[in-house]
């Protein structure tokens, strides 16, 4: 583990960690949560080359279109019936989850593990345009008849939250490059400090739950990791015969998604469970990349392929 990923861990855990044990401390961000997160996904979006999409032949469109499927629709909806059925309380949580964008962070962890970056990189600029209308009314579809759910409100934020930042990048990218360049040399603080901020203002809302009811909190712990492991195998299958990095690729897309955009959304409309669980996810977050870079080196190597993945 480099010096950097050791520093995002402690910032990560040590601010849900004083947020939770010294809920005033975040009190005083709770309203500002969203700002925080469109900051973030605009640090984010500055590494992102929109031009990826441009590659309209069949065979990468068609893989493109049958992943974003499965990962806005497919998935989402399986893990959800199966939810119902074995842990009902879990069934919103689970969809919501499941059913976000592919993580902004994906690119780079793609190139961690040598998977193709480029397959990463669509996945999450088709999945972030998208989710802002397919998770709205995915929720309502599946969820309508249990809950009351603001339709219009949800697609409203997620669209301001995601839609904001990415033009934002695309019109300073467009008139004041350089300006963009001087953000992007400081985005790494500035992005730690951010992430800290959100989860100060979401765990302390939330701390008493904790406390209250601590078991819940080791079985959302059970629930994410074992997400993971099913995020991570599907995204494998899912292209079966493709070399190991197209299948790396699916995994990732897959399994690294905005939890931390769960957080702020399920906040807004949904108990504490939801942004619980989507918590919890940041352990498998970052845990989950060593066990699949071990992985993906048998598979290579099993298939007499012994091309190097990742370091």
């Amino acid at each position: 583990m480099r010096i950097k990923d050791l520093i995002l861990f402690l910032v990560i855990f040590g601010s849900a960690g004083v947020a939770v044990f010294l809920p005033s401390t975040g009190i005083i961000f709770q309203p500002y949560l969203l700002c925080f997160m469109m900051l973030l996904l605009f640090l984010s979006f500055l590494n992102l080359d929109f031009r990826a999409l441009l590659d309209t032949s069949r065979e990468p469109l068609l893989r493109l279109a049958t992943m974003a499927s499965v990962k806005l629709i497919v998935l989402p909806t399986a893990l959800y019936a199966i939810a119902l059925l074995l842990i009902p309380e879990y069934a919103i949580p689970i969809l919501l989850l499941s059913g976000i964008s592919t993580g902004v962070v994906a690119p780079f962890l793609a190139s961690l593990v040598a998977a193709d970056v480029a397959t990463v990189l669509r996945m999450v600029i088709v999945t972030s345009l998208a989710v802002p209308f397919s998770l709205p009314c995915l929720v309502k579809l599946l969820a309508g008849a249990e809950l009351s759910i603001p339709l219009d409100s949800m697609i409203r934020m997620l669209a301001l939250v995601i839609f904001v930042p990415m033009g934002s990048v695309l019109v300073l990218r467009r008139f004041v490059p350089r300006t963009l360049e001087k953000i992007a040399q400081r985005q790494y603080p500035v992005s730690l400090l951010l992430f800290s901020l959100v989860n100060l203002g979401v765990f302390s809302k939330y701390s008493s739950f904790f406390f209250q009811r601590p078991g819940q909190i080791m079985v959302c712990l059970a629930v994410a990791y074992a997400l993971s492991v099913i995020y991570y195998l599907t995204g494998f299958l899912l292209v079966p015969g493709q070399h190991v990095r197209e299948r790396l690729a699916a995994a990732l897309s897959l399994a690294v998604m905005n939890n931390v955009l769960v957080i702020v959304f399920s906040s807004h409309f949904f108990g504490p469970l939801s942004p619980t669980l989507a918590a919890m996810y940041m352990f498998p977050f970052f845990t989950m990349i060593v066990p699949v870079k071990l992985i993906a080196r048998r598979v290579e190597w099993a298939a007499g392929k012994p091309e190097k993945v990742g370091r």
